[in-house]
């Protein structure tokens, strides 16, 4: 049964990957049941890789929703035959994110799947293009798009507040105390310095970013890039954040500079880093929209707008919104919509689609030192 026919009651989810810990327990899992969705979905389904994870986890969501949830472990196709699960929620590892979906693809389940939405373009087209045949809805993890300043931004847009948008640049970093990519990273987050998993720097925090701008300023008609390894070791750090002596390779670059042309002719210019210390007076992250009349700029201490909301001032007077946000609400807002049946401001796979043939285009310029067209 798919989500729109069952409009009238709780769509019903089946989660793959919802252990006890991480992102999916902290925040994809509890937006779902948030009272702001009054009832529109209910967990009843979770599978994991073991037999104890699974029963662990339907044990303590089942406290949550206060009713038995099945537990699955072993082959994803468990959970996507269960013919009481309307929608299949996925929030694995990239590598694993195509062989985890096309199950719920298959037993024509609407899905949700976690940005990448597959380790590379070849595969998320193939997710893309299954679920375009079986007629299935999505919705991809880019919850940046649903945020209350992203949200305001796009009013302040609609309503010609800054005149014709001319140009935005965006400046941010990912320091090297988040220990993720390098020059730092703990044991388990080494995998993200890995190209073929599909979550180095540009693929999750920048590309969360470009998300967030194409989805207000229109896409990228082309793109020129330049990139950097200024760190090619890095240094394993302990549970406390201390460096170790274990050390790996990084061939992923740490520096991006990208600059092109939107739709409507709006020119762009990116610039991140990673690796620096979060020293006094460093900036973190400062997005600008210029426009003939006037400005609008974010600004926050931290370069995540998907997960943390930044100040937003309008030439130069900081804008307090009457409802403040927080990854919660973004995510709840996401949901909201789909479960009504809407499109327009969701993510779907055919956008995940998009952004990784931006990804594609990014490293094509950058290699081959040429304007590419998308």
């Amino acid at each position: 049964m798919s989500s729109t026919s069952n409009a009238s009651a709780s769509i019903r989810v089946g989660f793959v990957g919802l252990s006890s810990t991480g992102w999916a327990s902290t925040a994809l899992a509890p937006s779902l049941i948030q009272s702001s969705l009054g009832g529109a979905y209910d967990i009843v389904a979770v599978s994991t890789t073991s037999e104890a994870s699974a029963k662990a986890s339907a044990d303590k969501y089942s406290e949550w929703v206060g009713h038995p949830i099945k537990a699955y472990f072993g082959d994803a196709s468990k959970i996507s035959a269960d013919e009481n699960v309307d929608l299949v929620a996925v929030a694995v590892w990239a590598p694993h994110h195509k062989s985890v979906v096309m199950r719920a693809i298959e037993a024509k389940k609407d899905f949700f799947i976690e940005w990448p939405a597959g380790a590379s373009l070849k595969e998320t087209e193939e997710i893309a293009a299954a679920a375009r045949k079986q007629g299935v809805r999505s919705i991809v993890g880019l919850q940046g798009r649903h945020s209350a300043v992203t949200r305001k931004v796009k009013e302040l847009l609609s309503s010609g507040a800054i005149g014709t948008i001319r140009s935005t640049n965006v400046l941010a970093l990912m320091p090297r105390e988040r220990n993720l990519w390098t020059p730092f990273s703990s044991e388990k987050d080494v995998r993200l310095t890995h190209r073929e998993n599909g979550s180095t720097l540009l693929d999750i925090p920048i590309i969360h970013q470009l998300d967030i701008l194409t989805f207000l300023l229109g896409d990228f008609i082309n793109v020129s890039a330049s990139d950097a390894i200024f760190y090619p070791v890095g240094t394993i750090v302990d549970s406390e954040g201390k460096p170790t002596e274990k050390k790996y390779p990084s061939k992923n670059p740490d520096h991006f500079a990208i600059t092109g042309f939107l739709k409507g002719g709006i020119m762009a210019n990116i610039f991140w880093r990673a690796g620096y210390a979060s020293s006094e007076g460093r900036r973190h992250y400062i997005w600008e929209i210029e426009g003939d009349e006037g400005s609008i700029r974010m600004e926050a201490p931290v370069a995540y707008p998907s997960i943390y909301e930044p100040d937003l001032f309008l030439n130069g007077q900081k804008i307090e919104l009457e409802t403040p946000g927080d990854v919660m609400q973004s995510l709840g807002a996401a949901w909201k919509e789909f479960a009504e049946g809407r499109s327009g401001n969701i993510a779907t796979i055919d956008d995940a689609v998009k952004n990784h043939r931006l990804i594609e285009a990014i490293e094509t310029s950058a290699r081959s030192g040429t304007r590419v067209t998308l």
